[in-house]
């Protein structure tokens, strides 16, 4: 069963709210098994736009990834992160060969 993926990319304004938003996250995303593979970082953009922050966090399954997005508990936890940016994800289904 392939692997599921959110892809954000995000222009922070406000990293005090930020930083809340990370914490409240944290619990969540561990239920659904999620592990970061990119968390900021510096990056380099060679084609289009971009904003400035990128985040990709993998969970064992696509389903998990749906379920852990639209729970209660990680929409508490967005609350607190849309007054502090703006952003973009996207739900993906990992590769499977």
């Amino acid at each position: 069963m392939p692997k599921g993926y959110w892809i954000g990319h995000v222009t922070v304004d406000d990293p005090d709210q930020y930083q809340k938003y990370r914490e409240a996250n944290a619990d969540v995303l561990a239920q659904y098994g999620a592990r970061f593979l990119v968390r900021g970082g510096a990056q380099e953009i060679v084609e289009g736009d971009q904003r400035p922050r990128s985040v990709v966090i993998e969970f064992p399954t696509l389903e998990a990834a749906r379920e852990c997005y639209y729970s209660e508990a990680y929409q508490a936890a967005k609350a607190l992160r849309l007054p502090a940016g703006t952003g973009d994800l996207v739900i993906v289904e990992g590769y499977a060969d």
